[in-house]
């Protein structure tokens, strides 16, 4: 995985319009008060270049953001300091979490997890997790589902073209694993400037990720579709977990 590097600087143009930060931030927002979730420490993992934790940060009083890319890192950083917000940013593998810290509220999101692909790596997460997180504390994350990763993603190929970005993106499936290749274009004056991204993402049962879950020590306390307040069915995209220490 390239970690975004060129991606970093037009990620935001892409991925916003399919991602509605105000209502997920809302839905976590409204998770924090059913579960008397306290608002004084909060730390995003794999926060790319904030856009969440833009959200969740105006209630908290101390905010940490975590990412793998100095790149998108320092979108985040620009973008928060732009806005008069404030973070304490760390480059980090979140599969290698080391913050000598406890949250009241840890997201994790935007399929970040499937991410992880070895189980090893997962379990070492879902642990660190558990460290850092307080008693009274909620994890919410949120995966790609199973469905989406073999039905949806895995095997095709899709194409994007707004003229000022172009980019392909074929992907292949194979042991539940989803290979993404993504050549992109970008217009620089009259010329476009090619750059490749590649990343790999793995398909996850809830059977199993629950599996892990219980195993190191989380209670479910909610399930639901791409934060709505709906029950996760057979073609559910996105599935969001709110869980919290035994």
């Amino acid at each position: 995985m390239e970690h975004y590097r060129e991606f970093a600087h037009i990620y935001d143009n892409l991925i916003r319009p399919d991602i509605d930060y105000e209502k997920w931030g809302r839905y976590i927002y409204s998770s924090c008060v059913r579960n008397n979730v306290k608002f004084n420490d909060y730390i995003d993992l794999a926060c790319g270049t904030g856009n969440l934790t833009e959200k969740i940060c105006r209630l908290f009083k101390n905010t940490w953001a975590v990412d793998i890319s100095d790149e998108m890192l320092c979108e985040a950083e620009e973008k928060f300091r732009e806005k008069g917000l404030k973070a304490k940013f760390v480059c980090q593998d979140i599969s290698k979490l080391n913050i000598n810290k406890q949250f009241d509220l840890v997201t994790c999101c935007l399929d970040s997890t499937n991410y992880i692909t070895n189980e090893e790596n997962l379990k070492n997460y879902f642990s660190k997790v558990r460290d850092i997180l307080k008693d009274d504390g909620i994890f919410i994350f949120d995966i790609n589902s199973y469905y989406k990763l073999t039905e949806v993603i895995g095997n095709n190929i899709f194409d994007y073209d707004d003229e000022d970005v172009v980019y392909v993106w074929e992907n292949t499936l194979e042991d539940d694993i989803v290979n993404m290749y993504l050549m992109f274009f970008i217009r620089r004056g009259e010329l476009y400037e090619r750059f490749d991204e590649e990343h790999t993402e793995r398909a996850y049962t809830e059977e199993i990720l629950e599996s892990y879950l219980k195993e190191l020590g989380f209670t479910v306390l909610n399930k639901i579709d791409c934060y709505e307040e709906t029950p996760v069915k057979a073609e559910t995209e996105r599935i969001t977990y709110i869980v919290k220490k035994n």
